[in-house]
């Protein structure tokens, strides 16, 4: 139960981003980020032993406080994708009512095969795991204001 202004930067900025996107034990950390069409998030999700996964969202489109849109792939460090990995075609719609925004989220793969493979290493459990940092940080972040 978050304001618009609040949960869009928690979406949108690095700092923010970088605070709850990963499922703990893992965390995440930004090497690059230019939140506009066509800009890329670059980051890594970082395991308990230090190992790190790249990834990068490109942004397709972005309409300020209402939506975005982007491709995620695996990559390496520099951004190169890594095409043995299914990529993820992400859409986030939000809405505030009386003070409390909601995040309508669609997830696209290139195929099913795809799909199964992203379940298959855990995503589902990850991405509801970060959701729940999510709630988590922005409750504090409220209370803090």
């Amino acid at each position: 139960m978050a304001p618009l202004k609040h949960v869009w930067a928690a979406w949108t900025m690095p700092e923010l981003l970088d605070q709850w996107w990963a499922p703990k034990p893992y965390r995440t950390e930004t090497k690059s980020m230019e939140f506009s069409e066509g800009g890329i998030w670059l980051y890594a999700m970082i395991s308990p032993e230090n190992k790190k996964q790249w990834c990068k969202a490109t942004y397709k489109t972005i309409d300020p406080k209402k939506s975005f849109s982007y491709a995620d792939a695996f990559c390496d460090e520099n951004g190169k994708e890594n095409s043995e990995k299914p990529n993820s075609y992400w859409t986030n719609v939000f809405s505030e009512n009386e003070g409390i925004t909601t995040v309508n989220i669609t997830l696209k793969q290139d195929s099913f095969a795809d799909a199964e493979k992203m379940i298959e290493m855990g995503f589902k459990e990850g991405f509801l795991k970060a959701l729940e940092n999510l709630d988590n940080f922005l409750s504090i972040l409220i209370k803090d204001k």
